[in-house]
C-alpha cells in the first residue's frame, strides 16, 4: 500500500472529529451528566473548552432533549487505565484498546526484575462483563493475543510485565509473519532507539481502514472472533513513536507507522509504512501532538536510520507456553516472540 493510498484511506476512514476524540478522553461521563441536566435554557460549562449551546432566550423551545440524561449518559465510554508500565483507553465496542502509551528508557531495558514465565493472560476485571474481551474469544481462532505494549518492554517490575498480558492490552493480530516476526522485529527497533535517545514514548493501537471493492465504492470489512463475536480483528495497527532528547523543552523525532494485520516478507522495507501522524489521527479520530510546537519537531527516519534488525528467535521458543486458547490446534506448535520472550 502507497503512502498516497494510505493517506486517502485514512481521510476517507475518519468518521469521527473532535468532538468524539474529546469523549474518548474523557473519564468519568457523571461529569457531563451533571453539565446537561440542569435545563436547556441555563448556559452552564461543560468538561470541555466550549460552552454547550443553548436556544435563543426569545425562544421557548417546547421539548427537553437533555431530559434524556436523567437515566444516564450513553456515552461513548473510554475506560482509561493507569498502571505502572503502561496507560491505556479501552473500546468498548470493538472490545480492544483505542490506544495504549508507554515510556522506555535505557535504564528501564536494563532492568531485569520480571520474568514473563510468571506472567499469565488475563481478562481485565476493570472492564465491565459485558463489554470485556474473553479469553475464550480467541480459543481456535487462529489469531495471536497480540501485545499493543510488548512484556520486553516492561521487564523492570514482575507487576509491571503481568499488566501487558492483561487483555485490554491486547488485540487479534496475524501470528505466523507478523506477530511473531515483523511486528517483534519494529518492537526491537523501538528499543533500540534508546541507544540514541535517552527517552521514547510509544502509542499503539488499532485501525479498521476501508478498502475499494469491486464495485468501486471503499468499505470497512473485519473479522469478529469469539462465540458469540465479541471482539474485533483490526486490518491495520499502528504506532506512534516520540523520540526525545532528554533536555526540557528539547527537540522531539517523531515517527508515525501503520502495518497491515498480515504477513509482512522480513525483507520489506520499515520506512513503506512510515505516514504522516495527521493520516493516524484522521484514520483513529485521535490527536497525538497537538501541545507539541513545530518548531521542536523532527522526523524520525530523518534524525535516525529506520531499519529493522531481523533475529532468530527459535533459541527463546523453548518450552514455555504457546499462544495458548488463541492458536489453532492443527497448527505447528511455535512459541511466538510475543508470548514467550518479546
Amino acid at each position: 500500500m502507497s503512502k498516497t493510498t494510505l493517506a486517502i484511506i485514512a481521510a476517507v476512514s475518519a468518521a469521527s472529529g473532535a468532538a468524539v476524540t474529546a469523549a474518548m478522553y474523557s473519564t468519568r461521563t457523571e461529569k457531563r451528566v451533571q453539565v446537561v441536566a440542569s435545563s436547556t435554557t441555563t448556559s452552564t460549562t461543560s468538561t470541555t473548552s466550549a460552552p454547550l449551546p443553548v436556544p435563543p432566550a426569545s425562544i421557548l423551545a417546547p421539548v427537553d432533549p437533555a431530559g434524556l440524561f436523567q437515566y444516564g449518559f450513553p456515552g461513548p465510554v473510554a475506560d482509561l487505565a493507569t498502571r505502572s508500565a503502561l496507560i491505556s483507553s479501552f473500546d468498548r465496542r470493538l472490545r480492544n484498546p483505542s490506544w495504549v502509551a508507554e515510556h522506555i528508557t535505557p535504564a528501564s531495558l536494563q532492568q531485569e526484575g520480571g520474568d514473563r514465565k510468571n506472567s499469565n493472560f488475563a481478562e481485565d476485571p476493570s472492564i465491565p462483563e459485558k463489554y470485556r474481551g474473553k479469553l475464550k474469544d480467541y480459543f481456535r481462532s487462529g489469531y495471536d493475543r497480540g501485545h499493543q505494549v510488548p512484556a520486553a518492554d516492561a521487564k523492570w517490575s514482575q507487576e509491571a510485565m503481568d499488566e501487558t498480558f492483561l487483555l485490554t492490552n491486547m488485540c487479534p493480530q496475524v501470528g505466523e509473519g507478523f506477530n511473531r516476526d515483523y511486528w517483534a522485529h519494529f518492537e526491537d527497533f523501538c528499543r533500540r532507539l534508546t541507544s540514541k535517545y535517552p527517552s521514547v514514548r510509544i502509542v499503539t493501537g488499532p485501525l479498521y481502514l476501508p478498502k475499494r471493492e469491486t464495485d468501486g465504492k471503499w468499505r470497512v470489512s473485519y473479522e469478529v472472533i469469539g462465540n458469540p463475536p465479541n471482539i474485533a480483528v483490526p486490518t491495520h495497527f499502528y504506532k506512534v513513536i516520540f523520540a526525545e532528547d532528554g533536555t526540557a523543552g528539547g527537540q522531539v523525532a517523531i515517527g508515525a507507522f501503520v502495518l497491515p494485520n498480515a504477513a509482512i516478507p522480513n525483507e520489506k522495507p520499515l520506512t513503506d509504512f512510515e505516514v504522516p501522524v495527521e493520516a493516524v489521527e484522521r484514520a483513529s479520530g485521535l490527536e497525538f501532538a497537538t501541545k507539541l510546537p513545530l518548531q521542536r519537531r523532527k522526523r524520525l527516519c530523518a534524525d535516525t536510520t529506520c531499519s529493522l534488525i531481523i533475529k532468530e528467535y527459535a533459541e527463546r521458543q523453548k518450552t514455555s507456553a504457546v499462544e495458548g486458547p488463541g492458536k489453532q490446534p492443527s497448527a505447528p506448535t511455535r512459541t511466538s516472540p510475543r508470548n514467550a520472550s518479546a
